[in-house]
C-alpha cells in the first residue's frame, strides 16, 4: 500500500510506522489520522507483525500538534464530528488494538501529537522530546482523549496543571510522573524501541491482546475489570499459544507461540 504521509518499515516480528511530514513537524491533519489507521489495521491483521512503533520523521518532532488550518472555521457540529471521527478511527482504536504499540517520541509530542503518544499502550522518550497539551492557549480544549488519558497516567492534579496551563514539560520530567516509561539519547531512541519490542515479542502474542483487554477495561466505567481479567484468564486456556507455553515450561525448553 502506498502511502503520503506516513512511511510504513517491516522487520520481522516488529513495524515500524513514521509520520513523514517534517516540513510541518509532522503535524495531524485528516490524511495522516487515515492513514495512520489503514497502516495499523493492515499490520494488526498480519500474524507475523507482533509489535507496531511510531515515530516522527527528523529529530524535532513525533507530532508537534494537529493541523489548525484545517479546522480553525468549524462549527460547533463539524468540531464534535472531528473529534468522535478521530477518537474511533484511530486514537481508541489504538488503545484497543490487540497488538502493542509503542510511541518512540523524538522531539516535541504536543497537542494531538501527545494524545496520540498517550494512545499508544507505552512511550519510550528521547532525552530533546517536549510534551504537552497547549489548547486551552488557543481556546479550545485536547479532544483527541487528552483529558481522559493523560490524568489516567499521571494523575488529575498534575494534568489539570499540564491543561490549564498549556506549559511544555521535557523527558526527564515527563519520566518522574510517569508519563514516558524510559528516556534516552536521540540516537538510541529506535535501538530501545526495537530492543523492547523484540522482548515482548518473544511472549504469547494472544495472551498479551488479552492483557491489554484487561487493563483497558479497568479503566472503563462501563466494564467490570476484574470480570473482564477473569475471562481473558480463562479464555486462554482454550489457545495454542497455551498449550505451547505450559509444554515448553515443562520440557525445559524456549516456547515457539504460534499465535492463535
Amino acid at each position: 500500500m502506498t502511502y503520503t504521509s506516513i512511511e510504513v518499515h517491516t522487520d520481522y516480528p516488529t513495524a515500524t510506522i513514521t509520520i513523514n511530514r517534517p516540513a510541518k513537524l509532522n503535524a495531524l491533519n485528516k490524511e495522516t489520522i487515515k492513514e495512520l489507521s489503514k497502516a495499523l489495521k493492515k499490520l494488526d491483521e498480519n500474524n507475523r507483525i507482533r509489535v507496531i512503533l511510531i515515530t516522527g520523521k527528523g529529530e524535532k518532532a513525533f507530532v508537534a500538534g494537529a493541523d489548525i488550518s484545517e479546522f480553525s472555521d468549524y462549527s460547533v457540529k463539524q468540531g464534535k464530528e472531528l473529534s468522535a471521527k478521530g477518537h474511533k478511527s484511530l486514537f481508541d482504536y489504538i488503545e484497543n488494538l490487540g497488538t502493542p504499540v509503542i510511541a518512540l517520541i523524538n522531539g516535541f509530542a504536543l497537542g494531538g501529537g501527545l494524545e496520540l503518544a498517550m494512545a499508544c499502550h507505552f512511550r519510550i522518550a528521547s532525552t530533546n522530546a517536549k510534551m504537552g497539551l497547549p489548547e486551552v492557549s488557543l481556546g479550545v480544549i485536547p479532544g483527541y482523549g487528552g483529558t481522559q488519558r493523560l490524568p489516567q497516567l499521571i494523575g488529575k492534579g498534575r494534568a489539570l496543571e499540564l491543561i490549564m496551563t498549556a506549559n511544555m514539560i521535557d523527558a526527564h520530567r515527563a519520566k518522574e510522573i510517569g508519563l514516558v516509561n524510559h528516556v534516552v539519547p536521540m540516537e538510541e531512541l529506535l535501538e530501545k524501541g526495537l530492543k523492547t519490542a523484540n522482548s515482548i515479542s518473544k511472549n504469547s502474542p494472544v495472551a498479551i491482546s488479552y492483557a491489554i483487554k484487561a487493563v483497558n477495561a479497568g479503566f472503563n466505567h462501563n466494564m467490570n475489570g476484574y470480570k473482564t481479567e477473569i475471562d481473558a484468564f480463562g479464555d486462554c486456556f482454550g489457545t495454542k499459544d497455551f498449550k505451547e507455553g505450559t509444554q515448553a515450561f515443562l520440557g525445559k525448553r524456549k516456547a515457539d507461540f504460534p499465535g492463535v
